[in-house]
């Protein structure tokens, strides 16, 4: 078992209440990964053209992680509000120019097998129980 707060990563430094929500959601997504067996390589890496908040590598498959996290009470369910819906498809074409960067940046070949993948993290802060809903390979057109 681990906690969130074993996670040492440089991370900047969140100010308003949805960053904070954001910062929260993507410890809880990186502590999510490491316990089903993924290595975290990067963290909020960043470009003129944009930023991943996650990049990690599991089965030599290379995961370039957008985390969008929401805060709920326990009076509200997860099923009304989906964080998803704010990957708008601007947003999600400067992920792909971002994991162009990284990959030229970096060497690495765009033929190696990679994906972008969507993890919605619904915060309950009431009860410190939280939900994980990935959307893997996303292509949005």
């Amino acid at each position: 078992m681990f906690k969130i707060d074993d996670i040492l990563f440089h991370m900047k430094q969140f100010i308003s209440k949805t960053q904070k929500t954001g910062e929260l959601g993507e410890n809880i997504c990186a502590a999510y990964l490491i316990k089903l067996g993924f290595s975290i390589s990067e963290r909020n890496y960043s470009t003129k053209n944009g930023e991943i908040d996650i990049i990690a590598i599991k089965n030599d498959v290379t995961h370039f992680i957008e985390v969008k996290s929401i805060s709920l009470k326990k009076s509200v369910s997860h099923e009304t509000y989906n964080p998803a819906e704010n990957l708008t498809k601007q947003k999600y074409q400067k992920i792909v120019l971002t994991v162009g960067d990284y990959l030229s940046e970096n060497n690495v070949s765009h033929e190696t097998n990679w994906q972008i993948d969507l993890y919605c993290i619904f915060i309950d802060k009431n009860e410190k129980n939280h939900k994980v809903s990935v959307l893997e390979n996303l292509i949005i057109e």
